[in-house]
């Protein structure tokens, strides 16, 4: 898991530097084309990690009588 979480963390400050780049509009309009291609693709690798991590994550809920009983995590509830 350790290295899933430095491949996250390397491909958003990777992003964040495509983002700086595009935003001071030093690139010619190639290279700036090439960023954000970049950038989309880290973007859609992010999110699936994302998606991934939430998938994994699980509630503990306690019921009337006290009895904890675990619920996978849905955003959408929340």
């Amino acid at each position: 898991m350790a290295e899933k979480t430095q491949n996250f963390e390397k491909s958003m400050l990777r992003l964040e530097e495509i983002v700086r780049s595009l935003e001071n509009g030093s690139a010619d309009l190639d290279g700036a084309l090439a960023l954000y291609e970049e950038g989309i693709g880290l973007v859609r690798t992010c999110g699936g990690m994302l998606d991934e991590a939430e998938k994994k994550i699980k509630i503990l809920q306690k019921d009337e009588s006290g009895n904890l009983s675990e619920k996978d995590f849905d955003a959408e509830d929340e």
